[in-house]
């Protein structure tokens, strides 16, 4: 039986001697759910790792794995890579070419593994720029190697003493994996991480997550190149969890409701569309049932834990549970009692109500450079206050610098970024990663964030604005899906507005405003007066200097895909203000 992890490969193996599942991974092929068991998961994974070695990696080479949507052979092969002392590179699979020939070329990947023709497409373009020996598909792919071929390849065991050998060699210092930043400005950047760096933050998060070992389901849709699901995944192997694979984002109700999850994790923005889904519904209601709903509603919106609103406020949340709130669980798959939510900041108000419903979001903080958890909220023994990101994570230390930057030392801060120690000099000094956010720890230990030190701006006035605080707000109405707040160095802040097209589009049918395209309904003077009575309500809670002034609406919507976000839909703030700088030009000159 395997003692406590201490290498990232560790986690399946652990699985596989204390909590061994007949179906550990589920997911979808070719219109057909299937699943593997522990068992199969790691005879799949010493195939891999007997493959590549016929194939001639050697420890510390490196391997991209490129995937559109998280799947079992993502995680099976990450085990196989690992476990030779070999790393593994995830990339974004929505990033641009240029951004692929860079990341292959910048880490040296010998081999890449694709999940489809989209990716291998990409890919194919770029080959001849870089050094890769050969590509293979998850999926089948015409003139692409099948991921399968590596299995046959591997399926001759007279290596695997080699294997064994390799793994044994692998010590918790060793260099895991190295992810690329997806970045808002300038190339992406090589987080390098140990084993160690990620095995202590699997250990030590693993704490604030009320999982029952063996017991729990998750459903897996948020990118697993990214660490945050990746962690979330080896917690999973850890607990013994069984993980089921969305087949994609615009699939999650369904899937929701299929696989009937435990846990899951999101982003903030996927929650507020969710919520904006539920309340939509309410808004169709009608009569004595639509009264009860924006009655238990407003009632979710005025949550605080631990009973703190008075024995009369939960009398009346357990009926508002059960007349509405049940029915909102049971359209999420009707078991889902844990969201873990990270990448942004998250509305108090979606705390609230989704805890007030029994699906306990959790919010917690951290970054790729720190493996990334630092602190989280949890339900359990007081350790949970909306409108923060919780209390730090075991062996955590945070300082706050004078400026309100959050300083970070522990285990879980990175070796550092590849191929650049001058810029790994300038992050980390005297053991804490400076990581350009801004915020506070209050008198109980809860850590509170309050905006990215490099976004903050100063106006022409000499006053300071925190845009993220401006566009949380903001975002709030159901008319804004995305809002960049500007104003550096100008005279007052104002924003640029990627409105909610759906939503506005349904609303303007309602106000029989007529067929309008995008270009039109933005310059509708309806229109631009009811995103202004949502601007002016946002403003109500900011000083004088920092409310918005004035505002323009953008006519297409801001994407990964088109570059205004990144990956984890952060803004890129220079790519959007150079797109629209019409609109700029407009607000200020």
């Amino acid at each position: 039986m395997n003692q406590q992890p201490t290498r990232l490969f560790d986690f399946a193996q652990y699985q596989l001697d204390h909590f061994p599942l007949e179906e550990a991974y589920e997911m979808k092929y070719q219109g057909l759910w299937q699943s593997i068991s522990s068992a199969e998961f790691m005879q799949q994974a010493h195939a891999v790792s007997r493959a590549l070695l016929r194939l001639g990696v050697k420890k510390n080479d490196k391997i991209a794995v490129i995937s559109l949507t998280n799947r079992t052979e993502w995680n099976i092969l990450d085990v196989g890579i690992m476990q030779i002392g070999a790393q593994n590179v995830p990339i974004y699979p929505t990033i641009t070419e240029e951004d692929y020939a860079y990341i292959l070329n910048h880490s040296e990947s010998k081999y890449c593994f694709v999940s489809c023709a989209t990716v291998y497409d990409k890919i194919k373009a770029i080959r001849p720029q870089t050094s890769l020996v050969e590509v293979y598909s998850f999926n089948q792919v015409p003139d692409c190697l099948h991921f399968s071929a590596l299995l046959q390849m591997g399926a001759d065991q007279s290596n695997q003493k080699e294997v064994d050998a390799l793994a044994q060699g692998v010590m918790p210092e060793d260099l895991a994996t190295i992810i690329y930043t997806s970045g808002t400005t300038g190339k992406p950047k090589g987080v390098m991480l140990s084993h160690h760096n990620v095995v202590s933050n699997v250990l030590y998060a693993c704490e604030r997550l009320p999982l029952v070992p063996g017991q729990a389901k998750a459903l897996s849709f948020l990118p697993i190149c990214h660490i945050f699901e990746r962690v979330i995944t080896y917690i999973y192997q850890y607990t013994g969890v069984k993980v089921c694979y969305a087949e994609s984002l615009e699939t999650l109700m369904a899937d929701l409701q299929r696989h009937k999850p435990d846990v899951m994790t999101s982003v903030p923005r996927l929650l507020e569309k969710v919520f904006d889904s539920i309340v939509a519904k309410g808004a169709a209601l009608t009569g004595i049932k639509k009264a009860l709903f924006f009655w238990a509603l407003d009632l979710g919106l005025r949550y605080e834990p631990y009973g703190k609103n008075g024995a009369w406020y939960e009398f009346q949340l357990k009926i508002a549970d059960r007349l509405i709130f049940s029915k909102w669980r049971a359209a999420l798959g009707g078991n889902l009692r844990l969201i873990a939510s990270g990448s942004a900041a998250l509305q108090p108000r979606l705390a609230r109500v989704f805890n007030a419903a029994k699906m306990g979001v959790m919010e917690g903080y951290g970054l790729t450079e720190t493996s990334p958890v630092v602190s989280v909220n949890d339900m359990r023994d007081g350790k949970f206050r909306i409108g923060t990101v919780g209390k730090l994570i075991a062996e955590t230390e945070v300082k706050i610098a004078e400026d309100g930057e959050i300083l970070v030392k522990g285990p879980q801060v990175m070796m550092g970024y590849y191929k650049d120690p001058e810029l790994t000099a300038s992050v980390i000094q005297n053991g804490y990663f400076h990581t350009g956010d801004i915020g506070h720890i209050d008198e109980d230990g809860f850590l509170r964030i309050t905006d990215r030190k490099k976004e903050m701006f100063k106006t022409s006035g000499g006053k300071y604005v925190a845009p993220q605080l401006l566009e949380n707000r903001l975002k709030q109405s159901r008319f804004i899906e995305q809002v960049m707040v500007v104003g550096d160095g100008e005279k007052m802040p104002a924003a640029l507005i990627q409105p909610d097209f759906v939503f506005l589009e349904q609303w303007a049918k309602k106000k029989e405003l007529g067929v309008l395209d995008r270009n039109a309904l933005i310059a509708h003077p309806r229109v631009l007066s009811r995103i202004e009575r949502e601007v002016e309500s946002a403003n109500e809670q900011f000083a004088k200097f920092e409310k918005i002034k004035l505002f323009k609406l953008t006519p297409d919507a801001w994407t990964p895909d088109a570059g205004h976000l990144t990956p984890t839909m952060k803004l890129k703030r220079k790519a959007i203000q150079a797109r629209y700088q019409d609109l700029y030009d407009q607000i200020y000159r």
